[in-house]
């Protein structure tokens, strides 16, 4: 009988190992798995590389992730904003690197991955630093159609953490409005993806033209209660 069920967040979590790239979904605050963030800060990987849209707001969720120093790199498109200073020390102190990608890049990038896509071509970022290499060499470029493309390659993840609405034990999730932003394109361009969800319902309850991410993309999934989530501050996204 399939059963993605976990018991718990740390049971969910337990083989995250060091050096992982751990996908997180959320788009600002919206759609944040706040649970699975803290849950991996208690696991204890370290020397990972985290891809987000953001770097963190405040001292809390992806930003207390980055405070413990075990996040080697991040990819994301906006690391900046009034509340990211725990990302701005990290990086300008050397403690931490970045990878800036425009966002619909990011989110390509990432479907990509899922969709077994090699590489591909996108006219943003040519003719800027963004058409650069980490180590700082230039990314393949072309002209089609006379318009100038830079060659962009897809962001594969050892481990996805998604918050989702509803699940069943076969993993099929469904999502709540905003909250559903970068979840769906990495939980299908990582090993192993684990979500969140606030309901878990029978077998067959979800209407299958409802359901966004399909149970084969989905390992472990964890319930969580509605109320815990917004007495830490964090509201579902409307």
């Amino acid at each position: 009988m399939i059963n993605k069920i976990a018991l718990s967040v740390a049971e969910a979590l337990a083989d995250v190992k060091d050096g992982s790239t751990v996908l997180i979904g959320g788009f600002g605050t919206a759609g944040i798995p706040m649970e699975l963030i803290d849950g991996l800060i208690a696991q204890g990987a370290k020397d990972l590389t985290v891809v987000n849209n953001n770097a963190g707001n405040a001292e809390v969720g992806l930003a207390a992730l980055l405070k413990t120093g075990r996040v080697r790199k991040i990819i994301c498109s906006f690391p900046r904003q009034a509340d990211s200073q725990v990302f701005d020390a990290l990086y300008r102190s050397g403690k931490l690197e970045l990878e800036l990608v425009p966002q619909g890049n990011l989110a390509e990038r990432i479907r990509a991955a899922g969709a077994g896509i090699g590489a591909f071509f996108t006219p943003t970022g040519y003719g800027t630093e963004l058409a650069r290499n980490a180590d700082g060499s230039a990314k393949e470029t072309r002209k089609i159609n006379g318009r100038p493309y830079v060659l962009e390659l897809p962001i594969y993840g050892d481990v996805a953490l998604v918050k989702a609405e509803k699940g069943d034990r076969w993993g099929n999730l469904t999502y709540r409005m905003a909250a559903r932003n970068f979840g769906p394109v990495m939980a299908t361009a990582a090993k192993k993806t684990v979500a969140t969800v606030h309901e878990i319902v029978e077998l067959g309850a979800l209407d299958p033209e409802n359901i966004v991410t399909p149970g084969i993309f989905v390992h472990q999934l964890v319930r969580i209660d509605r109320v815990a989530t917004q007495a830490g501050g964090f509201k579902d996204a409307v």
